[in-house]
């Protein structure tokens, strides 16, 4: 195998002619160059260097490998100057996946913080709701994925072989047209809302809410069922039924028409970020997940004050 300093050394020797002044130029000594070019002809199976008295020169084969070394070297060079740049964050790639209401909440105060601290760092984002977005993660398609699951949940997803950064607690809420007996209510059990025709929104907020429902002793009678929140908000703001999100999608979306009131008992989801081990130091997804954990902790505590 051919070794860089190797290369560097050869071409030394090439450029001044001896061993001697190869050492000088390379800070090194004359024994040490003789002994580097003998380990690179073995290492190539071929006599690079004729010697001849205090004349040194080239053989066809070391000619060859001289061309062929500043490229070499070069490539080196600039492979080095690229990797320290990723390292110390003046360059960099995250691939970030979503879902949605993370993605109009928690994601724009991080990634605004990262570009700010880092502008070299880019970021792409791409939407998907677990599990596929933790399937995008292992299959290698993403750096980081933003992903919830819901305590006791049946089926819940096992993350074990992956990083897990916790970032916050999701409450579900109850949302209720605005003319609706219950809109003024402090609080409402689910099971208040039996009678009530709902919305639902995505796949596994859906399995959850027939969970949660089961729980309370009845069967929701799902009349619209959409994976877009906002669609979801404005079809209760038209009177149309009832629904219970996360209190992030609800965010996300002006309410018009529409009115949140808390659960009780509360029901919660575990918002978290995830990436692989290998990928946990990578220096740009170390400080994407540093950044979203600081948004998170900043919603926390603006709810905490509203609480």
């Amino acid at each position: 195998m051919i070794e860089a300093r190797h290369l560097r050394v050869l071409r030394a020797v090439a450029a001044t002619g001896s061993f001697s002044a190869a050492g000088r130029r390379l800070g090194c000594t004359q024994p040490a160059v003789s002994q580097q070019m003998k380990a690179l002809e073995a290492s190539v199976g071929t006599p690079l260097l004729v010697r001849g008295g205090r004349e040194i020169r080239l053989t066809q084969a070391g000619e060859a490998l001289v061309r062929h070394a500043s490229g070499i070297l070069a490539g080196l060079t600039a492979a080095e100057e690229e990797i320290a740049a990723i390292a110390g964050l003046r360059a960099g790639r995250v691939r970030l996946v979503s879902f949605p209401s993370g993605s109009s909440t928690l994601v724009p105060t991080a990634l605004a913080a990262l570009r700010a601290a880092h502008p070299g760092t880019r970021v792409s984002l791409e939407e998907a709701e677990p599990p596929r977005s933790v399937e995008l993660l292992r299959a290698g398609d993403c750096d980081v994925a933003l992903a919830f699951r819901y305590a006791g949940a049946s089926g819940a997803e096992e993350w074990d072989d992956l990083v897990v950064r916790p970032l916050l607690a999701d409450r579900l809420v109850a949302l209720v047209p605005e003319r609706h007996r219950l809109a003024g209510a402090g609080s409402l059990a689910i099971g208040d809302l039996a009678e009530e025709p709902w919305i639902a929104g995505c796949p596994r907020c859906r399995g959850q809410l027939v969970e949660v429902c089961r729980a309370a002793g009845f069967t929701p009678r799902i009349d619209f069922a959409t994976d877009d929140y906002p669609a979801v908000v404005g079809l209760v703001g038209a009177g149309l039924g009832v629904a219970v999100l996360p209190q992030l999608a609800v965010e996300s979306v002006r309410p018009r028409g529409a009115r949140t009131v808390t659960l009780e008992p509360e029901v919660r989801r575990e918002v978290v970020a995830l990436t692989l081990p290998d990928l946990a130091q990578v220096p740009a997804v170390k400080a994407t997940l540093r950044e979203l954990s600081r948004a998170a902790g900043h919603r926390r505590a603006a709810t905490d004050e509203e609480d």
